[in-house]
């Protein structure tokens, strides 16, 4: 089984410490690129500079709050860019408010989870994710 592309588009480094560890945890086979800023999200995605080389996602965790480009208007650019809109993105944030996760389905997020703050469930979170868009959901094909 070929594993799994997986962007994570997050600043903080120890939630990206923590998602790096419920993958290793998890019994699906993937492969974590990191950003840390909306900017660089979207070079990541379109393959610009030093991306010209970087696999297509299968699947992007998207956290908001992110520097340079806020995780909004990243997922609105993907869904609006016909190369990647099929790409599932997954809203991974700490935000509950009503606004943000109303904006971000209007703006076509597939799912949107609210970061739990206790890490058992942390990693419970991460690792039925996973889970779920590898290996009940059908996936489009890539590229």
């Amino acid at each position: 089984m070929k594993a799994f592309e997986i962007l994570l588009v997050e600043d903080n480094q120890s939630y990206v410490s923590l998602m790096m560890e419920a993958l290793e945890e998890s019994q699906v086979p993937t492969n974590l690129s990191v950003v840390m800023d909306g900017a660089e999200a979207m070079a990541f995605m379109r393959r610009e500079g030093k991306y010209i080389h970087s696999p297509r996602p299968d699947l992007i965790l998207l956290d908001l709050n992110i520097p340079k480009k806020k995780g909004q208007k990243v997922l609105e650019e993907i869904k609006n860019d016909p190369d990647l809109k099929r790409i599932p993105v997954v809203i991974f944030t700490v935000s509950s408010a009503e606004q943000d996760i109303l904006m971000s389905y209007n703006l076509h997020a597939n799912s949107y989870i609210i970061k739990p703050r206790e890490l058992d469930q942390f990693m419970a979170a991460v690792k039925s994710t996973i889970n779920y868009w590898f290996t009940v959901v059908r996936l489009p094909p890539g590229e």
